[in-house]
């Protein structure tokens, strides 16, 4: 062995131990450096995007996408996906709309019975997935077109129509507004309480993944199932825990949804799945399962939130937001790859 070589071998375990080496392995770490560079883009692109009344409306945007981005990408970490996260948001909003309007249940029980569906169809989807051994995107592919199939066709039998309205004429409805609905004037800008259930909603991901057995169990469901059910972690338990943290996350965006607005179509939500796939993995999930971050999904949404409402604010053509979309997730899948093969996948 030359010179050099004793030099390399004793080298390695500091530069692999170094401070900056372990940041840039961080799963969120090139989600903020994308989302520095979108501001900086978008801000000097146009001059009210980063103005109180524009950073409202990115902000608001990119809430409802982040917490199911974030909710998405802890079932990712777990190794599992749900296709039927984007018309949950929709179905549970309806269900709302139709008991209240049609049936004339007070509000909060039809909300809470609403959240109990949500959960129970998640549940299902979990029980399904580890009974069955399907892959989960086939199991969650069937939710989705039978609860977009059901929006429609229920929402058309008792409104005799495909959208619910008459929401603020609802008995108590400006008791449970506020929850889900509220917004503040600061400058101009318009905040919605939405940005404070993503952020919420986002540390407790964060601490839940990093600072719990729970958090341990998803990262060791996904990463290594077998390795996991040898050493007793609560396979079934967890993942159906994990899915119905997504039905309980879509309701959430379907509650702040119909009480910001007042109204509900009954098509909401269909197709957005793939947005909140795109955002965790632009945040560092793996499609494999068994890495990635809260913050980076929460950092995913905002990304996508500032790049939505930027290209109206510079007045482009919208149709590219699906070109920025394919390209942002064919980087970030490339980008996840390299860190994984050069062993970034520590946590």
């Amino acid at each position: 062995m030359t010179t050099t070589d004793i030099v390399t071998v004793a080298t390695r375990p500091r530069l692999e131990n170094h401070p900056l080496r372990r940041l840039m392995a961080r799963p969120e770490i090139g989600a903020l450096v994308a989302a520095l560079a979108v501001m900086i883009f978008f801000s000097a692109y146009t001059s009210n995007f980063m103005s109180l009344s524009g950073a409202g409306v990115w902000l608001e945007s990119a809430s409802t996408f982040g917490i199911m981005a974030v909710a998405v990408a802890l079932l990712m970490i777990g190794g599992e996906f749900d296709l039927s996260a984007g018309v949950m948001t929709g179905f549970t909003a309806l269900i709302v709309g139709v008991l209240t309007t049609g049936y004339g249940l007070n509000i909060w029980v039809a909300a809470l019975v609403s959240l109990a569906i949500a959960l129970g169809i998640g549940a299902l989807n979990g029980w399904m997935v580890m009974k069955t051994g399907l892959p989960s995107f086939i199991i969650t592919l069937a939710t989705m077109f039978i609860l977009a199939g059901a929006n429609l066709a229920v929402t058309k039998l008792v409104t005799g129509q495909v959208a619910i309205q008459g929401m603020r004429q609802v008995p108590f409805y400006d008791t449970i507004q506020p929850l889900f609905g509220a917004s503040i004037s600061i400058g101009g800008g318009t905040f919605y309480v939405s940005v404070l259930w993503w952020l919420a909603f986002t540390g407790l991901a964060t601490w839940v993944l990093l600072r719990t057995k729970a958090g341990n169990w998803i990262f060791a469901v996904g990463g290594q199932l077998n390795s996991a059910r040898q050493i007793g972690v609560p396979v079934m338990g967890t993942k159906v825990a994990l899915f119905m943290t997504t039905a309980g996350a879509g309701w959430l965006v379907g509650m702040i949804s119909l009480f910001r607005t007042s109204t509900v179509q009954a098509n909401t939500g269909f197709g957005q799945e793939f947005i909140y796939i795109i955002c965790a993995v632009v945040g560092g999930c793996l499609m494999t399962g068994g890495f990635g971050s809260a913050i980076g999904a929460a950092l995913g949404a905002l990304i996508y939130g500032m790049v939505f409402q930027g290209i109206t604010f510079a007045q482009w053509d919208t149709n590219w937001l699906r070109t920025f979309l394919g390209v942002m997730l064919l980087f970030a899948v490339l980008l996840n790859h390299y860190v994984r093969a050069r062993g970034g996948a520590a946590r």
